[in-house]
C-alpha cells in the first residue's frame, strides 16, 4: 500500500482498494473476491475478525466509515459513508443490503435535482445487530444495540434496543427475549 499505514488481513487478489492510505483493517479480517473498498473521499476503519464477502462495495462518498470487530457483510452489499457511518461490534449484514447515510436535496423546483446540495446526517448501527437480506437503511437512522431488521425492510426511523422491525417502512413487531 502506498501510505505507510498497515492493512493487515486475508485479502483476495481480486479485491480492490482505492485511497489505501485512508484505510485501516484489523487483524484476521477477510476480504473476498471482487470486494471494493473506496476511501478516496474519506476514511475507512474496519475492525478485527470481520468478513467482507464477494462483490461488497464499501465507499466513503465524502464521509467516514467505522466498522467494529467481528462484523460480516454478505455478497452484494452496498455500504456508503456520505454523512458518516458507524457500525458496532458483532453485526451481521445479509446479502443485498444497502446502507445510505445521505440524501439528495430536492425541494426547490426551480433547480434541477443534480444542482441541489446533498443533505447528510449519518447512520449508527449498534452492537449485536442482525440486518436481514435486501434491507435498505436510510440517512438519519440509529439502529440500537441488539436489533433484528427483517429481510426486505426499508428502515426510515431509529429503533429501540433489542427490537425486531420489519416492513416498508419498517415498524417494530416485537423484542428479543432473554433465555
Amino acid at each position: 500500500m502506498n501510505s505507510g499505514r498497515k492493512i493487515i488481513g486475508d485479502f483476495s487478489f481480486t479485491a480492490r482498494f482505492k485511497g489505501s492510505g485512508r484505510i485501516t483493517i484489523g487483524l484476521g479480517t477477510r476480504i473476498f473476491p471482487y470486494a471494493f473498498i473506496n476511501a478516496n473521499s474519506g476514511k475507512i476503519s474496519i475492525g478485527s475478525r470481520c468478513y467482507i464477502d464477494r462483490n461488497v462495495v464499501v465507499a466513503c462518498n465524502g464521509g467516514d466509515i467505522v466498522v467494529g470487530d467481528h462484523c460480516s457483510f454478505n455478497p452484494f452489499c452496498v455500504i456508503y459513508g456520505h454523512g458518516g457511518l458507524k457500525i458496532g461490534n458483532d453485526v451481521r449484514i445479509a446479502t443485498g443490503t444497502v446502507i445510505v447515510p445521505g440524501n439528495h436535496g430536492y425541494k426547490d423546483k426551480n433547480k434541477k435535482i443534480c444542482d441541489h446540495e446533498d443533505v447528510n446526517i449519518g447512520i449508527v448501527i449498534g452492537n449485536d445487530c442482525w440486518i436481514g437480506a435486501n434491507v435498505t437503511i436510510l440517512d438519519g437512522v440509529n439502529i440500537s444495540d441488539g436489533c433484528v431488521i427483517g429481510a426486505g425492510s426499508v428502515v426510515t426511523k431509529s429503533t429501540e434496543p433489542y427490537s425486531i422491525v420489519v416492513g416498508n417502512p419498517a415498524k417494530p413487531i416485537g423484542c428479543r427475549e432473554s433465555s
